[in-house]
């Protein structure tokens, strides 16, 4: 968990007094605000743990930052302002040290543009589309087997992450269903559990990737699919 990307929080607790619970709120609202992908929490006994020994028989609890797999601070106490603006300000440096490598490697292999024909080159051959494999696909073990079924059918994915998607990312992207009544019921359940993301496109000499995707998905009303392509 160390090693995700983002800046990582551990709660260092004592096993008589257990986690505060109070900070756990703020962490939960903080992760919201911020984005579920920049922040992470989690809870650690001292007792439990060797390498934390030095933090046990303390009265309060102990806040270590970690960035990189790297323990970049430490809050001792539960001082809520204190732990919100460490926060935010280890969100702020692990942003410039992010942008200053990409900087950097834009200075090592510089874009050789000439009227604009290059750099729309790969956009005009090929288009990508985003599919989701769904929480409950993802819950029952089908990730493998849906991903396989998608490169069988001619698509290259270009990349690919598990995550949970956000209440504001799902109703962004189910935008054109928002009048219909299932609407709610829909983001919701969007946002039960992981979903996995794939970016793809279609390979050469086939029709556009988001004409083939939906193609291969076939209709959107799963009473309609059943009947028309139960295979599916």
């Amino acid at each position: 968990m160390l090693g995700s990307k983002g800046l990582t929080v551990v709660d260092v607790y004592q096993g008589w007094c257990g986690p505060c619970k109070p900070v756990v709120s703020l962490f939960q609202k903080m992760r919201i605000e911020v984005g579920l992908d920049f922040l992470h929490f989690a809870l650690a006994e001292a007792d439990c743990l060797d390498v934390l020994e030095k933090y046990r028989g303390r009265c309060e609890p102990t806040f270590l930052f970690y960035a990189g797999g790297e323990l970049v601070a430490v809050v001792r106490g539960a001082n809520a302002p204190l732990l919100q603006k460490t926060i935010l300000d280890q969100l702020e440096a692990e942003k410039k040290i992010k942008d200053k490598a990409l900087s950097d490697e834009d200075e090592c292999f510089p874009h050789i543009k000439d009227d604009g024909e290059d750099e729309n080159m790969v956009s005009s051959e090929k288009t990508c589309t985003l599919a989701i494999i769904k929480p409950d696909a993802v819950a029952h073990g089908k990730t493998d087997e849906i991903i396989m079924k998608i490169q069988e059918a001619g698509f290259d994915i270009l990349t690919n992450e598990e995550r949970t998607m956000t209440e504001a990312e799902m109703r962004l992207f189910y935008q054109h269903k928002a009048g219909e009544e299932a609407f709610e019921k829909l983001v919701h359940y969007m946002c039960s559990g992981p979903s996995h993301l794939l970016i793809l496109t279609s390979t050469e000499g086939t029709e556009d990737a988001v004409t083939a995707w939906q193609t291969l998905m076939g209709p959107c009303d799963p009473n309609v699919a059943r009947m028309e392509q139960p295979e599916r």
